[in-house]
C-alpha cells in the first residue's frame, strides 16, 4: 500500500473527474491521501471529499502562508473551531512563503508559530509549506523544537546540511514530483539520507513529476516518485514501498 501524503484532491481541478484519479490512483497501489487545508474557502469542499471517502482520505486542518492576509486572525479562528472537532490528523498546511509577497511576514511568523503550538497541545503533526524561507522556518521551529512537535517539510527543496537540520528535529522529508527534475538537485544527495526519513507526496494538483511536468498532477503519478527512489537507493520495490508506508502510516495514521 502507498499513502499520498500531501495532495488536494478537494480543489476545483478535480471536480470534473476525482472518482477516475482515485481509481487510477489505487491501480497502482495508492490506497490513502492526506489532504492538507488550504484556508477558509477550502474547508467546505476538504470535508465534502472526506465525506465522499471516508476510508481513503485522511484530513488536515491549517491556515496556508499565502492565505495571511490582513483580518487573518478571523481566519485563523476558524481554522482553530475546525481543528478543536477533533476530526483532523495534523495540522497544514502551515509555513512561510517569501516567494510571492514578504508584505505580511510577520504575521506568517505568527501564525506559523501559533500552529505549530497547537500541533503540540494535540499531538498531532504537521505539513509544512517552506519557500524561499528555510532560516525563518528553522527558526520558529527551533523555538518551538518538543519531543510532541513532528511532521513533514512538504515538497524538500533544499540542501542536504537544511535536510539533516529538519530530521535533527524530528521532521520528516516530503519527497514529490521535484525529485524527478533534472534541475531538482535533492536526488544528488538522497543517498545519504535514510530512507525511513522520508514519505512521499504529489502536492497534486500541482508539481507533477516527469514526464508529466507542466500538467495537471494526480496521485497515480507517485509511480514516477517511487520509480526515482527505486534508482537512487538501489532497493527491492517491495521493500523499498514497505518502508514508505510506515513511515507514513506512523505519522498520520
Amino acid at each position: 500500500m502507498i499513502i499520498d501524503t500531501h495532495t488536494h484532491l478537494f480543489v476545483e481541478e478535480f471536480d470534473n473527474d476525482r472518482d477516475e484519479v482515485i481509481r487510477r490512483a489505487k491501480e497502482i497501489g495508492v490506497e490513502k491521501f492526506v489532504l492538507p487545508n488550504i484556508d477558509s474557502s477550502t474547508i467546505k469542499a476538504l470535508n465534502k471529499t472526506v465525506q465522499e471517502y471516508p476510508e481513503e482520505m485522511i484530513p488536515l486542518m491549517g491556515l496556508h502562508p499565502t492565505s495571511v492576509k490582513a483580518g487573518y486572525q478571523k481566519e485563523l479562528e476558524l481554522i482553530k473551531t475546525e481543528l478543536d472537532t477533533g476530526k483532523y490528523k495534523g495540522i497544514g498546511e502551515i509555513g512561510i512563503d517569501l516567494y510571492w509577497d514578504k508584505t505580511f511576514i510577520k504575521e506568517q511568523q505568527e501564525v506559523f508559530q501559533t500552529q505549530l503550538q497547537w500541533a503540540k497541545e494535540k499531538k498531532i503533526p504537521v505539513s509544512i509549506h517552506i519557500r524561499n524561507a528555510f532560516e525563518e522556518v528553522f527558526e520558529i521551529v527551533e523555538q518551538e523544537k518538543s519531543p510532541d512537535l513532528t511532521g513533514v517539510f512538504h515538497c524538500f527543496t533544499g540542501t542536504l546540511e537544511q535536510a539533516k537540520k529538519a530530521i535533527d528535529l524530528n521532521f520528516y522529508l516530503g519527497i514529490g514530483g521535484v525529485v524527478t527534475f533534472k534541475n531538482g538537485k535533492i536526488d544528488k544527495f538522497l543517498p545519504e539520507i535514510p530512507l525511513h526519513n522520508l514519505v512521499v507526496e504529489t502536492d497534486a494538483p500541482w508539481l507533477a513529476p516527469v514526464p508529466y511536468r507542466g500538467k495537471r498532477n494526480e496521485p497515480a503519478y507517485l509511480k514516477h516518485i517511487i520509480d526515482k527512489l527505486q534508482e537512487i537507493y538501489q532497493m527491492d520495490r517491495k521493500e523499498l514501498e514497505c518502508v514508505l508506508y510506515n513511515t507514513s502510516n506512523n505519522l498520520f495514521g
